[in-house]
């Protein structure tokens, strides 16, 4: 029995090299698959393009994805949150209405298959020569549309506990402003030591004259500087006064923080040829309903 499992295993050895010397073609050898994507050459572009905008040190996110070293930890967590498209945050709806943004963060399907690959493939660095520039980051007290003309601060700091609920903070602010001017960018910001970690967004109103009141902007992670189309601006009225409306969490650090808003005007005496008017409508609340282990919507555009 012993000599015959040796004949059996030689002759098959010896079919198998017949096969490879007369060229007829392996079926292991027909179905190589693709290289495994490695960190450096495939999935490093796809983290700098879309992630690491908050995923940095000193940023919002939780960790840094912009090393190797750093992500590799976190390998099996990316491909979770990424094929759920949970991460990068976009909720654009994928198959109703317009699709083409600027500065879309979101992934394709071919990225996402990327970086579920790579992961699948045991995480690979591949070759550090491959890797990209790591991209460059304005300091957090920089102003990205560039110096304004004008900055409106919340008349005093919010002083967050090192634990707490999430709550709502409104301010109103008196510029004095005795002529009409028309805003080319505006941009806010939150200000001062770690005033990032507990601001999780922040809206300003004009409150007019005639006591209306008209969307300004807005400050949430991620969010650029509006800047409006050449010939094209925003009106702030003279005489108005600014609400501020403050959501603010607690990150296990007392915190006091601010939040600026940044102006860039044109000159006294310049009209732009289209004035941009924001509007918040459509809400469909006047308070949310959340019943425990449900879900519940509302809307406003």
């Amino acid at each position: 029995m012993y000599t015959m499992r040796l004949r059996t295993t030689f002759s098959a050895v010896a079919l198998l090299g017949t096969a490879v010397m007369l060229g007829v073609p392996c079926p292991a050898a027909a179905q190589q698959s693709p290289a495994t994507p490695t960190f450096a050459k495939d999935v490093a572009p796809i983290l700098y393009r879309s992630c690491v905008e908050c995923h940095r040190p000193d940023s919002i996110a939780p960790m840094s994805l912009i090393k190797y070293e750093d992500a590799r930890p976190w390998a099996r967590s990316i491909k979770t949150k990424v094929t759920a498209r949970d991460m990068p945050p976009w909720y654009i709806e994928r198959n109703v209405g317009i699709q083409k943004f600027k500065n879309d963060p979101s992934l394709s399907d071919k990225e996402i298959a990327t970086i579920a690959a790579w992961v699948d493939g045991g995480a690979p660095q591949g070759n550090s020569g491959e890797m990209p520039t790591p991209p460059t980051f304005a300091n957090r007290n920089e102003w990205r549309m560039g110096k304004p003309d004008v900055i409106l601060e919340t008349p005093k700091a919010v002083d967050v506990p090192a634990t707490g609920p999430d709550w709502w903070v409104d301010m109103e602010l008196d510029p004095k402003l005795t002529e009409d001017r028309y805003i080319m960018a505006i941009e806010s910001k939150p200000a001062g030591l770690n005033a990032e970690k507990v601001i999780h967004h922040a809206t300003s109103n004009m409150v007019l004259p005639d006591g209306g009141e008209a969307f300004l902007n807005e400050y949430a992670v991620g969010k650029n500087a509006d800047v409006f189309p050449e010939g094209s601006g925003r009106l702030l009225k003279a005489g108005s006064k600014i609400h501020f409306n403050l959501h603010v969490h607690s990150y296990g650090e007392a915190t006091a923080a601010k939040v600026q808003v940044g102006l860039k005007l044109y000159p006294k005496d310049a009209s732009p040829s289209y004035v941009v008017d924001a509007l918040h409508t459509g809400d469909s609340y006047d308070a949310i309903d959340l019943p425990a282990g449900q879900v519940s919507r509302v809307d406003g555009y």
